[in-house]
């Protein structure tokens, strides 16, 4: 009942998304994939069981964590996956000539009917190591599978990440907004960065499409083109009182009304704003009167667009409307902000206008960690702040670095051993547990077997702290307060098993898993390290493995 009651409200899901259910095709594919899948079929081991997990090695941008991110884009993946009849004519034509005929007909027949994943929750906290996704199934259909999630993944988890690291960096209280499709890696990558930054923390994207498919906030201004396209006003304005009553009034007969009293208050005289810069502002008025927003610096901020903008917001006032913001996107930003707060609020008192004072000011322009960390700092009058390329290229680290590896065939374990001792693999079929202070910040997370008893609150654990670097690694023991399992069934032989959370459900939980994640590890400069430890069996079977190995070379 319960994976009935999934598919039901998967086909209903109001963020399906089918282009990008019919982008992300089969061979989306390396094509190393396709000429081991014709190696494992002529050596009869198309349908032998295995298992593959999928996980990263190393927390992105020098962090002690990431978010999980992207597991709706895989379960979209998994429930289409087919390979058509001209995806396999292709295949035909780059592989050997007299390749047998059934092994395509093998591929037109494939689905993910056989295939099981496991996965950590979209949203929740994830650390070097510990897999995002561990995927069972037929060995061919999972070579196959694992370009394309290692693609849905990765990304995906890396924005979302990225945008955590801002949000972390701005505070509760600042709003943030995604502006970056216009720098972002072509179209797909525009709309995944706008799902998962919104995933991450940000409050909104510019990103109509992302609005539209994955139900993120939508939110933007104006541009310095439609301001620098008005030349002055050239015809009237009218506008109806927001109360609806009244006959309708000239904007832009308002507007001048004020300007000489606004240029009065602050000691400019009034032919030195921009009359072309107002007439765009009542324009934009006329079309948002409840939502007006000026853009401050297409000429000068405090001699033009400043008492432009205030010109038409008490303009507006008089008709009962509130203006709602403006935005600066050149110089110094926080100098600025705070020079036209201290005029906000000079303009509130002289002209009897309370909220004037509070309207939120808005600031874009490259903005990366850095100029954030300024912005956001006490004192700050900064409310809302727009960044693109420095969210949706991720520039520290373009790259999450999330493999794929087999961890068991026919139940067998199997690892990668090299010379690398950080591109060892753990062998064997895990499970993972998350294990909790008595104050409810996490503190280590565990690896062990799946067919090991899981772990009990309250019980002394022995454990072995993960150490990739080939050191020495010594036990150590600790009584977890609490605990919870890390891996849900989501997906079995095919079916949906448990509803994937919406996208704001994901980003709620984001937010609470690092609200409980302590300080140290949270810090963006030199984080204290987080803790996986495996079990003592893992341990047992990594260090038996390891003989083995050296005694058959």
């Amino acid at each position: 009942m319960e994976r009935q009651q999934a598919e039901r409200e998967w086909e209903r899901d109001p963020e399906r998304d089918p282009e990008a259910e019919a982008a992300t095709r089969a061979l989306l594919t390396d094509f190393y994939q396709i000429t081991m899948a014709l190696a494992y079929w002529q050596a009869g081991r198309a349908r032998e069981p295995a298992e593959f997990e999928l996980f990263f090695r190393r927390c992105p941008f020098g962090s002690s964590f990431a978010l999980a991110a992207g597991l709706r884009d895989c379960m979209r993946f998994l429930r289409t996956f087919r390979l058509h009849p001209a995806d396999v004519k292709y295949l035909a034509s780059v592989l050997p000539p007299g390749t047998d005929p059934a092994f395509f007909e093998h591929l037109q027949g494939l689905d993910c009917s056989g295939v099981t994943v496991r996965a950590q929750p979209e949203g929740s906290l994830a650390f070097a190591h510990v897999p995002l996704l561990c995927v069972s199934g037929p060995l061919l259909l999972l070579q196959l599978l694992e370009t394309p999630l290692l693609c849905l993944i990765n990304y995906a988890s890396l924005v979302a990440t990225n945008a955590a690291r801002l949000r972390l960096i701005a505070g509760p209280e600042k709003r943030l907004l995604e502006m970056g499709l216009r720098r972002a890696q072509g179209p797909d990558g525009g709309l995944t960065a706008s799902t998962y930054c919104y995933l991450g923390g940000f409050d909104s994207s510019s990103n109509v499409l992302a609005g539209q498919l994955r139900g993120v906030p939508v939110a933007g201004t104006l541009a310095h083109s439609f301001v620098t396209s008005f030349s002055g006003s050239e015809q009237p304005q009218m506008l109806t009182p927001a109360s609806g009553q009244g006959p309708p009034r000239n904007l832009s007969t308002l507007t001048e009304s004020w300007l000489g009293k606004v240029c009065e208050c602050l000691g400019l005289q009034a032919e030195e704003p921009h009359p072309g810069e107002r007439a765009a502002f009542v324009a934009y008025a006329l079309a948002f009167p409840q939502a007006f927003q000026g853009l401050l610096d297409s000429y000068s901020v405090m001699r033009s667009g400043l008492p432009n903008f205030l010109a038409v917001a008490l303009a507006l006032a008089e008709l009962g409307y509130r203006a709602v913001g403006v935005r600066l996107d050149s110089g110094d930003l926080l100098q600025q902000a705070q020079e036209v707060r201290s005029v906000f609020r000079n303009c509130a008192s002289h002209f009897q206008v309370p909220w004037l004072e509070a309207v939120s000011i808005a600031v874009s322009n490259n903005i990366d960690e850095e100029v954030l960390t300024r912005l956001a700092q006490k004192g700050s009058e900064v409310n809302l702040i727009g960044i693109g390329t420095s969210v949706v290229t991720c520039p520290l680290q373009p790259s999450l670095g999330c493999v794929y590896k087999l961890v068991s065939v026919r139940g067998q374990p199997c690892r990668k051993l090299t010379e690398d001792s950080e591109k060892q693999t753990l062998p064997g079929s895990k499970a993972a547990y998350r294990l909790y202070s008595p104050e409810g910040a996490p503190v280590l997370d565990l690896l062990q077997l799946e067919e090991e008893p899981p772990p009990q609150t309250g019980q002394e654990l022995r454990v072995w702290p993960l150490d990739v670097s080939g050191g020495d690694c010594r036990s150590l023991t600790l009584t977890p307060a609490s605990l919870e399992p890390l891996h849900r069934l989501y997906f079995h032989l095919g079916q949906m098993c448990e509803p994937i959370p919406s996208l704001a459900e994901s980003r709620a939980l984001a937010q609470k898993s690092l609200s409980y994640l302590s300080s140290s590890h949270k810090r963006l400069e030199n984080p204290e390290p987080y803790q996986v430890a495996l079990s003592e069996k893992l341990h047992a079977l990594l260090e038996s493995l390891a003989q083995s190995s050296q005694e058959g070379s």
